[in-house]
This record gives C-alpha cells, structure tokens and sequence, in this order.
C-alpha cells in the first residue's frame, strides 16, 4: 500500500519526518540522549551540546534551558532560541499521583538548595520545578532522585507526562475509588518506553476517583474519572481529547466504563492511537484534540476497541458534575480519623529550604506524607487531631496559608519571563502583588473567585478555565495582560470570553480587576457565579 501524505499519521503508512521536530526525533530516540548528559555533557559543560539535544531531546528528561536575564517580553519572539537562553536550565521533577514520602520531599528540597540557588515551583501538574540547574551537576541530581524514588523522565517532551491523581488517594472518606494504585501501575509499566517515547506532541493523563475532580480531567489527552457501575462497581469514566494552549478544547466522554483492571490497557490503547493516528505535519496541529475534532468519540471508541483493545469496554455513567474548589486547601477529614492540612504557597513559588522544613514537619507531626495539588498547592496527611493546631501554626509562620484569603487561594501564576523563553511578562510576583493588593481592597468579598496569570498564549496557567484569565500581552509598550473572562470547569464548565479590545497594564491589573468584581456583586442575579454572570453580562459592563 502506498503512503499516504495526509497529516503524516503512521497508522496510513507515512512515516517521513514532516518538520524538523519529528526529524530531530527519527535521528535518535529522545531517551538515548540520558548517556550523553552522563558520558559527555556533564564533564565538557554547556558548550559541548549538541543543538538537537540541547532544545529538543533533553526535554525527555525534564530539562528545558532557561532564559537568558534581562531579556524583556518584547524581544520574545524576535530573538532567536538560542539568543534568549542561559546556561542553565529548569528541570522538572515528575511526581506521578501527586504523592510524595517526607524524605523524598527532603531529597528535592536539598536539591533545590544545593543545585538551584534554593528556588523551586510546585506546577499545576502537581510537578516540582528547579531552576538555575548546571548541566554539570545534573548526573548527581539524577542519582539522588533515583536513590530516593524519583525522576524526570518525560517529565517534557512529545511523551506521556506526569500522571494527574488525586492528593488525598487512599485516605478520601468520600472518593469514588483510590486512584493511586493503577497510577503506578501505568507508570511502572510504559514510562520510558521507546513504543511511546515518539508521540506527535505532550500527552497528559489524569486518574482519580476524587468526587471533587482536583485533576480537572476535563483538559487532559486522556482522563479516567472515578465512577460507580451499577452492575461492575466503582471503575472510571473514560475521557479523551481535553487540552488548551491557544486552540482550547475540552475532553470528550467517550461513554466507556473502564475496571481498574483494565485501566493500563484502556491507557495503552489511548495512547497508541495518539501515536499512531495522530497529526504530525504541523506542531501546533498536533496534540489529540485535533484528532479527536476530527473524529467525534463514537469513531475514536471504534478504533480504540477494534483495533488495540482485546475486548470492547462497557458502557458506563457520567460522573456528577462539581461545583466550587477542587484544590483541597484547609483542614479536613480524612476517612481513617486522621486528618489532612491543605495549604497555599505564593502563586506555587517556594523554596528548597521551605520544602525541607516542611518534610521535617510532617515526619514530626504527622505521617510523613505530602501530596502536592493540580492547583500549586500542598497537603500535609496523616495528621492527628491533637497536632493539627501546632501544625497550622508551623505552616502559617512559613507563609504557606492554611486559612488564605479568597484571592490568594484562587490565584495561579506559570513560570513567567523570569525564567521562560516564551514568555512575554513577569508572572509570579506579579500574581503575589495582584492577590495581595486585593486583599486590601476588597477584603469581604464573599465567593471563591479564581485569578490565573500567565505569561503567554500557551496556558501553562490555564487562564482560559479561570474566573478572571490574563495573558501576557505587550500593551502600549509595556508589560500587560489580555483579559478573559468567566471560565470555569465542573457544571457547565467553558472557557473565558474575550470582550473586544480588552487589556489592561500589569500596573493597573488591580485596578481593573477590582471594578469587574464590584460591578458583578452590583450587577449579579442571587446565585449567580463570577462566570454565570460574566456569560451573560453585556460587554459594556465588562471593560
């Protein structure tokens, strides 16, 4: 049979590199270029590189070089790759589940300290970022985070990233089932293998039984969603197709009850029609939410199971749909009569030293488990009762807010241009001052309100699904944001809409945001929410 251009999908024989990403991945198997940091890299330093591997192979294992000081927003897509980079880079730790020992805690909060100038990220994907990483001292992170349980494989790249899941897992009273085991039993079995190491871009998994859906499966490639069957009992709800960056689209129930013993294999079958069938002529055509356009969930599920599943799956219910936070934050009950702290760091900015005391605090007054949270947060398990106070009290002198302020809870920040070559403002201070500010001004405001700040087009931040989305935007010359509005995820979830011509300074973003939110408690209907209200609001009332 011959192949067939197309979209240069594998599955209609052509195999061809359409761009040079796929080539730089049919020259050598991203996963090979670990012996090179090892053998070559790590003892020549920097400058001895090579090109292919220093912007596109090296993201297999979590390293992305970082950008260069100094740089404004402006030159971001001006300059050339190579020009906006420093000599160092941020490195990505994968934490699949979100869960985490005290002493693996320890073993990333040292390293932060040690190697990356004590700076550290927890991310959206429930990851820890480092930043100022030396390729030279890359081997020794690498061998402290083995020997602790950890890595960074494909923790970047066109491969299966971190694996979303529940925080709480195993110790929710109210979840659906506990996700955590077959999280492992996926990672176990196909992280790092070759087969699916060359995906057309990211695939992004997320697995949980949680009942308030903390993993946001709507906006992932593939997301198994704890249900009840009423004849096969708790399984999971399968879901494809979720993504966002500057094409957003929700995932798609395929209708399809997937048991947990078949949730690697209903996993495998997902990604290999990613793999197999998916667009690679164009990059910013290539993730599965383009396939799954195209095809509609009744085909996606026919190829699925006739050709890469040993049986059709079930047909199965819909979870409930969720309304108000999913990020676990404050003081709770867990279902074994201990109890959990959620907190809330600075727009997810920490420290090294930071997440070392807070191991050690969880190994003296609780369990010695810490979960990080897809909203940039932390909880602490295993708590007794009787220490819950001294550990609020810990936790709130380190500024990590177990009580926090609507604002404060509600507000995600990405990297930014402090350290991101796609960036085009500054995020995370920006993020602190915008929450902090408002606090002031509108220190009774009485709903939940999410305020995600992101320095590009590229939703790192997800500020499509927020309340209030702002995107990093040069405005008048100066550091600004386009504003979207009344995202949301859960019941009726949707993303922000986008009034005509509205931007705002970052210097003013306080100013405007404080208007939109009197407006909305003068304007609303009882009940209303942030984002029921904006979808219907007349857009003079908007800007």
């Amino acid at each position: 049979m011959p192949a067939v251009r197309g979209q240069g999908q594998w599955a209609l024989g052509y195999r061809e590199p359409l761009n040079p990403n796929e080539q730089v991945k049919k020259d050598s198997n991203p996963l090979t270029v670990k012996q090179r940091v090892l053998d070559i890299y790590s003892k020549q330093g920097f400058d001895s590189i090579d090109g292919a591997d220093l912007r596109g192979r090296l993201r297999w294992y979590g390293l992305y070089t970082q950008r260069a000081d100094g740089i404004p927003g402006g030159k971001t897509a001006i300059l050339e790759p190579q020009e906006l980079e420093a000599p160092f880079f941020m490195l990505r730790i994968r934490i699949d589940g979100g869960q985490l020992t005290s002493e693996q805690l320890r073993v990333i909060g040292q390293i932060a300290t040690e190697f990356g100038r004590d700076v550290a990220d927890v991310t959206d994907r429930q990851n820890v970022q480092l930043h100022w990483i030396r390729i030279e001292d890359v081997p020794e992170i690498w061998e402290r985070l083995d020997a602790g349980g950890l890595y960074t494989t494909e923790a970047c790249g066109d491969s299966p990233r971190v694996i979303l899941g529940c925080p709480l897992a195993g110790v929710d009273a109210d979840e659906v089932i506990n996700g955590d085991p077959v999280i492992r039993e996926v990672a176990a079995k196909y992280l790092g293998d070759p087969a699916y190491s060359n995906l057309p871009r990211k695939f992004k998994t997320s697995i949980s039984g949680c009942t308030q859906h903390c993993t946001n499966h709507e906006i992932n490639d593939v997301a198994l969603v704890g249900v009840v069957h009423p004849e096969l009992g708790p399984g999971y709800d399968l879901w494809v197709g979720g993504g966002l960056s500057t094409n957003p689209k929700l995932g798609v129930r395929l209708g399809a009850f997937v048991e947990p013993a078949r949730v690697a294999e209903a996993w495998e079958g997902v990604i290999s029609v990613f793999r197999d069938y998916g667009y690679r002529r164009s990059r910013n055509h290539a993730r599965l939410k383009f396939l799954m356009a195209d095809w509609g969930p009744e085909r996606f599920r026919e190829v699925l199971e006739s050709e890469y599943l040993t049986a059709p799956l079930p047909d199965g219910p819909a979870p409930e749909p969720t309304v108000g936070n999913r990020d676990h934050v404050g003081v709770h009950d867990q279902g074994n009569g201990l109890k959990y702290v959620g907190v809330v760091p600075r727009a997810g900015r920490t420290s090294g030293s930071q997440l070392t005391r807070v191991a050690e605090l969880s190994e003296r007054l609780g369990g010695g488990r810490v979960s990080t949270t897809a909203q940039q947060g932390l909880v602490l398990l295993d708590v007794p009762a009787e220490s819950v106070d001294e550990v609020v009290a810990a936790l709130e002198a380190e500024d990590l807010r177990v009580r926090p302020s609507v604002f404060r809870r509600g507000t995600m920040a990405c990297t930014g241009l402090e350290f991101c070559k796609l960036a085009i403002v500054e995020t995370k201070a920006r993020a602190v001052d915008l929450y902090t500010e408002l606090e002031k001004r509108l220190p009774d405001f009485p709903e939940p309100i999410s305020i995600n700040v992101n320095g590009c087009p590229n939703s790192c931040a997800r500020f499509q699904t927020a309340d209030i989305g702002l995107k990093g935007s040069i405005v008048s010359d100066v550091e600004g944001f386009q504003v979207h509005l009344g995202g949301s995820m859960g019941k009726d979830a949707g993303f922000g809409r986008k009034a005509r011509g509205l931007k705002v300074t970052a210097d003013g973003a306080a100013d405007y945001v404080e208007r939109i939110l009197n407006t909305y408690l003068a304007e609303r209907v009882e009940g209303d929410s942030f984002a029921t209200w904006v979808r219907s609001a007349d857009e003079a009332l908007l800007k």
